[in-house]
């Protein structure tokens, strides 16, 4: 009976249902996965049908997927009239969902139509994600609403302007929905990891290494981090969703997250050596 207690006490979203964007696979899966393992209902939303459902039955019957198109509103209002119709709520809603753009790096390249379309992907999906999350959370007077941002969000030139802009428009979107939602007790909170070798970034990266192996892109990924010892995976993303979604996180609203090992800190001084200076 007391190793039971533990095992519900360590299990930090017992009783509470999620929605996950994006959830097929990356850092979705790895956030749904691991909601699941800490008690909770999961909804597993995203544009990949076969693979949305392989995922909903590979994390048991816990988890359960809807298609959904985040450029559509009407699919995201569904996705959260389906959790709250299944499981009679919806506690966290984690809009995940997101699209590399593919730009010239230069500004003065910049596609317009594939700005308006990325934008409407990584910014407008995460707006009406809040608005239908919290629709059904402020009637309840809680809820912890979760968006996925970038530290090309935070620190500008690591990645092209069009994706840059629209993750700095995310931690924006985030800031602005928590000075509203917070005195209905809703939280919003932003997670801005660096960048992981999911399907996801490793497709943007084959753009830009044609013909390298996917193992050395890897390792090129991995070896741009600068915290030693270790390096950025889904599941560091998991961890810091579980962590803002739970009761651990109860007075924590309107935060960007950083997880990137430091990496957006800093600026590493390389001077010459004094006998190099005339």
């Amino acid at each position: 009976m007391l190793g039971r207690r533990l095992r519900i006490a360590l299990r930090k979203l017992e009783g509470k249902v999620a929605l996950v964007t994006g959830a097929a696979s990356g850092i979705g899966k790895a956030t749904a996965a691991k909601f699941v393992t800490h008690g909770a209902k999961v909804v597993i939303a995203d544009i990949q049908h076969q693979l949305g459902q392989e995922t909903a039955e590979e994390l048991g019957p816990d988890a359960v997927f809807i298609p959904c198109d985040v450029t559509k509103e009407s699919d995201i209002s569904n996705a959260v009239d389906f959790a709250v119709s299944r499981f009679n709520q919806l506690d966290i809603m984690y809009n995940n969902a997101g699209v590399a753009c593919g730009t010239p790096p230069s500004i003065t390249d910049l596609d317009l139509d594939v700005f308006d379309r990325v934008m409407g992907i990584n910014v407008r999906g995460v707006v009406a994600g809040i608005k239908h999350g919290a629709r059904v959370m402020i009637p309840r007077r809680t809820g912890s609403i979760l968006c996925t941002a970038s530290i090309t969000g935070v620190l500008g030139g690591t990645a092209q302007h069009t994706y840059s802009i629209s993750k700095s428009t995310v931690i924006g979107t985030v800031r602005s929905a928590a000075a509203e939602l917070c005195r209905y007790g809703v939280r919003v909170n932003s997670i801005s990891p660096f960048a992981i070798p999911t399907p996801f970034v490793m497709d943007e990266m084959r753009q830009i290494y044609r013909g390298v192996e996917d193992s050395r892109i890897e390792k090129i990924l991995n070896d741009a981090g600068v915290l030693m010892g270790g390096n950025c995976e889904t599941s560091d993303i998991a961890n810091a969703a579980l962590y803002l979604a739970s009761d651990d996180a109860k007075y924590v609203n309107g935060h960007n997250l950083v997880v990137d090992g430091g990496f957006t800190v800093m600026k590493s001084l390389v001077l010459p050596a004094p006998d190099q200076v005339h």
